[in-house]
C-alpha cells in the first residue's frame, strides 16, 4: 500500500470534512451571488462598508492575520509554525519586515509581487487594488510547499515603530489595511515582546482599527523565557494593564505566553508552563481549518444583517428629502442629525442597534453623495434577505455535524474484552488496546522532541532502517499524523509503529484508513 508524502499532500484530497466544505462553500457563494449581493449592489454597500465578495474570498483558507510593534517575533512566530525558512523573510533585532506579506501554500519557493497578486482570481487579494500601487507595492505573497499553509494562510506585517516620523512615511492609509485585513482573518495575533511592552501611538490606531472583530482576537506575549518566573507575573500583569487602556471591551482576552523559535523554552523554572501554553496556540490553530466554514457562515450573517441596516438606512434618507427645492440645506440637516435619523430607522423596523453602522465613518461617507439620488426601499429585496437570515443560513448549519465520542467495542460492551485481546480474531490488530504502548512509548521518550512531539526530519532515518518502501511508510505516516501538523505525538508515534511493525514482521499492508477502533482515545474527536 503507497501514499503520497506529507509534503506532497494533495490540499484537495477528497474527505468527508473536505467534501463538507465544498458543500457549504457552494451554498455560500449561490446565497451571496443571488440574494445578497443585487440588494448591497443596488444600495452601495460596497462603496459605504465593505467591498462586494468575489468567489475567492468565500473560498480562501483560514487566515491568521499577526500584529506587533518591531522586533517581537511576527516572522519567527511564523517561521517556528512552517518548521523552515520561507521566501521572503527578514528577521533581526532592527525593523527589518518593511511590508505586508502573505504567507501561502504553493508547489514551489516563490515571491509573488502585490500587483500581481492583486489580479490573480484564484487569490483572495483582489480587494487590496483599491488601495493603489502605494500600498501593492509594499505587499507580496511568499509561497512554499509546507504543510501547514495546505490549510491555513499567514499574513506578517510590517513592525510598528514609535512616534509621529513612522506614521508620516507610510505610503498608504496602515489602519484602512489593517481593517480589511482583520474582516477577512479568521484569528488575529497581537504579539508583545516580554521587555518591551509598551504601545505606540500608531499601534494602538491599528488595533482600534481591530474593532467589530474581538472575538478573533487573541495576544501572545512572546520570549517569556528571557525572565524569571516572579518577573513574568508582574510583566502579565503589567501587559494586562496596558491592554485595558488600549482594548476598551469588558470580556477579558486570551494571552499566550511562550519563546516561538527553533529553541525550546531557555529557562527551566517556567518551561512546562511555557511549553503548555504554546500548545494551547497550537491546538487553537489547528481548529481554524475545521470551524472554517463555520466562520466563513458567521462572517457572511454579519454582513447580511449590516447590509438589510444599510439598505433601510439609504431608503429613509431618501424619503427625508424634499421633491423640488431646499435639497442642499436639508441633506446637510439630515447628516448633521444623522444619529437622529439612525434612531427612527431603528424604531420603525424594530432594528438592533448593534447592527447600524459606525456612526462618524458613515456620516463621513454620506457627505459624497446625494440624497435625492438614492434608491427607493425595495420590500421584495428585504424579503428575500429576511429568508436567508432566516431559512436558508440555518440550513446551511444544519449540515454541520455533531462531534460525537467513538468509543472502543470494550467501551461499548465489557464482555468484548477477551475478544478484543485475542490474536485470534483476524481483526485483533485493528484494536488500540493490543498496540504494544509500554515498549512503543519507551521509544518515544528516547527520541529527539520539541514540545513533546517528533518531526518527520528528525526520525525519518530511524523508519527507513525498517526496511520498508517510502511507499508504504509514507501513507503509514499519513494515517498515524491525525491532526495533520505534520508532527507524531506519543499516540500518534505508537500508532505508526504499530502500522509498521505489522508490515515488516507480519507482512500486513497498512489499511486504506485508520480503523475507527485504532484511533487512541486522545484523538477519537477530530475531524477524520
Amino acid at each position: 500500500m503507497s501514499g503520497k508524502g506529507k509534503g506532497k499532500a494533495d490540499p484537495k484530497a477528497p474527505d468527508a470534512n473536505m467534501k463538507l466544505w465544498h458543500s457549504v462553500i457552494d451554498g455560500l457563494k449561490a446565497l451571496y451571488k443571488g440574494k445578497i449581493l443585487p440588494l448591497e449592489q443596488t444600495y452601495k454597500f460596497g462603496e459605504f462598508h465593505s467591498p462586494y465578495l468575489l468567489d475567492s474570498d468565500i473560498e480562501a483558507k483560514p487566515m491568521v492575520l499577526l500584529l506587533g510593534q518591531y522586533s517581537t517575533g511576527k516572522t519567527t512566530f511564523i517561521r517556528y509554525l512552517l518548521e523552515r525558512d520561507f521566501p521572503g523573510q527578514n528577521i533581526g533585532p532592527e525593523p527589518t519586515t518593511d511590508r505586508f506579506n502573505a504567507v501561502m501554500w504553493g508547489p514551489e519557493d516563490r515571491i509573488v509581487p502585490g500587483n500581481t497578486v492583486a489580479v490573480q482570481e484564484d487569490k483572495p487579494f483582489r480587494g487590496l487594488s483599491k488601495f493603489g500601487t502605494g500600498f501593492l507595492g509594499k505587499f507580496q505573497c511568499s509561497q512554499c510547499p509546507t504543510p501547514i499553509l495546505e490549510k491555513i494562510t499567514f499574513i506578517d506585517t510590517p513592525g510598528v515603530l514609535s512616534g509621529e516620523k513612522q506614521r508620516i512615511g507610510r505610503s498608504y492609509d496602515f489602519p484602512a489595511i489593517i481593517e480589511w485585513f482583520a474582516e477577512r482573518a479568521d484569528m488575529i495575533l497581537l504579539l508583545f515582546d516580554a521587555h518591551k511592552l509598551d504601545i505606540s501611538d500608531e499601534f494602538k490606531t491599528a488595533i482600534d482599527a481591530l474593532k467589530g472583530h474581538d472575538d478573533k482576537v487573541r495576544v501572545v506575549l512572546n520570549k517569556a523565557d528571557k525572565v524569571s518566573a516572579q518577573q513574568l507575573l508582574r510583566v502579565y500583569g503589567a501587559l494586562m494593564w496596558s491592554l485595558g487602556k488600549v482594548m476598551r471591551n469588558p470580556e477579558v482576552v486570551r494571552v499566550y505566553l511562550g519563546s516561538f523559535w527553533e529553541h525550546p523554552p531557555q529557562n527551566e523554572e517556567t518551561s512546562k508552563l511555557l511549553e503548555a501554553e504554546m500548545n494551547d496556540l497550537i491546538t487553537d490553530l489547528k481548529a481554524l481549518p475545521k470551524n472554517a466554514a463555520v466562520r466563513k457562515l458567521n462572517e457572511l450573517v454579519k454582513r447580511a444583517r449590516l447590509a438589510k441596516v444599510h439598505a433601510y438606512l439609504i431608503a429613509h434618507l431618501k424619503n427625508e428629502m424634499p421633491a423640488l427645492f431646499g435639497k442642499e440645506s436639508r441633506q446637510q440637516e439630515l447628516i448633521d442629525r444623522i444619529s437622529d435619523e439612525y434612531v427612527k430607522v431603528q424604531r420603525n423596523h424594530r432594528l438592533p442597534p448593534g447592527d447600524f453602522p459606525e456612526i462618524n465613518r458613515f456620516r463621513d461617507n454620506l457627505k459624497l453623495y446625494e440624497f435625492h439620488k438614492f434608491p427607493k426601499l425595495q420590500p421584495k429585496m428585504i424579503e428575500t434577505l429576511d429568508e436567508v437570515l432566516g431559512v436558508d443560513f440555518p440550513a446551511l448549519m444544519q449540515q454541520f455535524p455533531v462531534d460525537r465520542e467513538v468509543l472502543t467495542p470494550m467501551e461499548q460492551n465489557p464482555f468484548m474484552a477477551d475478544v478484543v485481546r485475542s490474536t485470534d480474531d483476524p481483526n485483533w490488530w485493528t484494536y488500540w488496546e493490543n498496540v504494544d504502548t509500554v515498549k512503543y512509548a519507551s521509544l518515544f521518550a528516547n527520541m529527539p522532541q520539541m514540545a513533546e512531539k517528533i518531526s518527520g526530519q528528525d526520525v525519518k532515518g530511524y523508519f527507513v532502517e525498517t526496511g520498508l518502501p517510502m511507499g508504504s511508510l509514507a501513507h503509514i505516516w499519513k494515517l498515524s499524523d491525525m491532526d495533520k501538523d505534520g508532527k507524531l505525538d506519543r499516540d500518534e508515534f505508537m500508532v505508526m509503529m504499530h502500522l509498521v511493525e505489522l508490515q515488516r514482521d507480519r507482512s500486513m499492508d497498512p489499511p486504506p484508513a485508520l480503523p475507527p477502533t485504532l484511533v487512541p482515545p486522545s484523538k477519537r474527536n477530530l475531524p477524520r
